[in-house]
Formats: structure tokens, C-alpha cells, sequence
């Protein structure tokens, strides 16, 4: 089969032909329709997580998926052949920008009806991710006041509408240029950082989002009321902050779920939660997308469609 490959670390992506993922007794195999990127894609090619994690190479890319079952293991009963799925493969099973990919059956749900497989394949990382921050690791509750940061960006634009879900209140940072999407996503205060700095603007939150690391995260403890949470899946809290400002930290990896993805997959089919597309590109010219996507600028996610 086709995908999209880099053969060594630093090296540039190409189209190549692979074996096809062999099929296991808890998985499907499906035909993929499209694949959308992420920020972690560019920074394993790059070697930085390499201590923690060794590829093997030909590496296959990608993360979030979405296609149709054509095969299915033994052991599966929750899907059949002919289903559309969407999912966030486990580190594995990752290699969602090729024709085909195996999913495990935990990990994968039915995609909304109501969406093209381009949107499906846009929200599974960035959807379990805001899920994950904001419900698993912030407990968010009605009523609350929830910072997120990079408002346009793929966590954040899906954080957003989670957020506004359970009814908190929603402030949010992006440039000015995107301040009209984040609102019309549910923002209720836009920050734009190009001109404003949200410590100055903001206090007594309830819940920060960190998507951005680095000063944005030791500044965002400044906005945080006495027990309220920060949680950052850029950054650990090294300068013991968290302490100084008395409140709860988390730092966390996203997990794939296929439930937490069925929730979300419901949020999406009665119009809750809209995906964002900053761009689509077209499988061979795979490479043009994830130069796009390490320029840092998209809005929303970048898909690659295959079929």
C-alpha cells in the first residue's frame, strides 16, 4: 500500500509503498478516507521524544484517522465490515496517512453521520486531548471560568465548545485576525496576545488550559484563584509554581479511548461540537502538509485526504 513515510530522523516525508498493517484478533483493519495532522507528528521526525520513544523505520505517519472497515477481527463485536470509523490509533497502530491502517476496536468510534471523513479525521487527537484536559484532569463543572490558551489551534478550538458544553464561562487567547472564529465557537473574552497580555486581563479562573508551554504556562498561574487547576499538555511545572500560586497541576499525554471518542462523536452529531479545517491536501503532496503544519499558523487542523 501507499503511505507516507520518512525513512531516518530529520529526513523529509515521501509516498512509498508498505506492507499493508496485518489484521489481530481486537482490531479492524480499514481503508482509509483521510488524515489529519498534529504538532507531535513533525516533533518525533525531528528525534526529540527519541529517549522516549525509538521509531522504527520506514516510519508511517500519522495519528488521527478515518475510514471504512474491511476487515475485523475475531474477537470484535462492536463494528462489521462496511462501518465508517473514525479513531486516535495507539503509538503502534499509528500510521494514519497511508490506504490502509489498523485500529484496535477500544480505540475507534462509529463516525457521525452528519460530517465528512476530512472533518471526522480532524477531531480524535485534539478532541481527546480537550476532552481529557478539561473533563479527566479539570473536572470542569457549570459555571466555571476556563482560560484556553491558542484558541484557534487544534485543541483549542474543539476546548472551546467543550468548554461552553458544560457551561462555563470561556475566555481564550489568539491574534486578532482569529478572534471572530473563536467567538463564534463560544469564547465569551478573547485575548488578542499580539497587543494584550492576559495576566494583565484576567484573574480568579477556575481552570487553565496550556496547550503553548515555556512563559505562557509560569504566567498563566498569575490568573488562577486560590484551588483552581492548571493543565498543560506542553509543559511539567518545574519551578514548583503550582505550590507558590496554591493550586492543583496536571500535566498529562492524551490516551486513545474509543468511548471518551463516542462521547464526542455525539457532541458532533447534534451540532455541539463543529470541526475546524485550516487546509486540505491531497495524499501526494503529503510533505507540502506537514511543511504547513510546522510553520505553527494553522487554524483548526490540516487534513490529507487518501481516498
Amino acid at each position: 500500500m501507499k503511505a507516507a513515510i520518512f525513512r531516518e530522523y530529520e529526513a523529509p516525508v515521501e509516498i512509498a509503498e508498505v506492507a499493508r498493517p496485518e489484521l489481530q484478533d481486537g482490531s479492524v483493519l480499514i481503508e482509509v478516507h483521510a488524515a489529519s495532522l498534529n504538532p507531535i507528528d513533525n516533533i518525533l521526525r525531528a528525534g526529540y521524544l527519541r529517549q522516549m520513544l525509538e521509531l522504527s523505520f520506514p516510519h508511517v505517519k500519522g495519528y488521527d484517522v478515518s475510514g471504512t472497515v474491511v476487515e475485523v477481527g475475531k474477537d470484535v463485536k462492536s463494528v462489521e465490515v462496511g462501518d465508517e470509523v473514525f479513531a486516535r490509533p495507539n503509538q503502534m497502530d499509528a500510521g494514519a496517512v497511508a490506504e490502509f491502517a489498523r485500529i484496535q476496536e477500544d480505540e475507534l468510534a462509529i463516525k457521525p453521520a452528519n460530517i465528512t471523513h476530512e472533518q471526522a479525521a480532524s477531531v480524535p487527537l485534539a478532541g481527546l486531548t480537550a476532552w481529557q484536559a478539561l473533563v479527566t484532569k479539570g473536572n470542569i463543572k457549570e459555571g466555571d471560568k476556563v482560560l484556553v490558551h491558542a484558541g484557534s489551534g487544534g485543541v483549542g478550538t474543539v476546548a472551546i465548545q467543550i468548554a461552553k458544553h458544560f457551561g462555563a464561562f470561556v475566555a481564550t487567547t489568539t491574534s486578532g485576525k482569529n478572534a471572530d472564529l473563536v467567538k463564534e465557537l463560544g469564547a465569551d473574552l478573547v485575548i488578542d496576545y499580539t497587543t494584550q497580555k492576559f495576566e494583565d486581563e484576567l484573574s480568579d479562573y477556575d481552570l487553565v488550559i496550556d496547550t503553548i508551554g515555556g512563559e505562557t504556562l509560569a504566567h498563566s498561574f498569575e490568573v488562577l484563584k486560590k484551588g483552581g487547576t492548571m493543565v498543560s499538555v506542553k509543559s511539567q511545572d518545574n519551578d514548583n509554581l503550582a505550590e507558590k500560586y496554591g493550586v492543583h497541576f496536571e500535566w498529562f499525554f492524551m490516551s486513545p479511548d474509543g468511548k471518551m471518542l463516542a462521547e464526542l462523536a455525539k457532541l458532533i452529531s447534534d451540532g455541539t461540537v463543529k470541526t475546524v479545517i485550516d487546509s486540505t491536501f491531497a495524499m501526494d503532496q503529503a510533505a507540502d502538509a506537514f511543511d504547513k503544519l510546522a510553520t505553527g499558523r494553522a487554524v483548526g487542523k490540516i487534513v490529507v485526504t487518501v481516498k
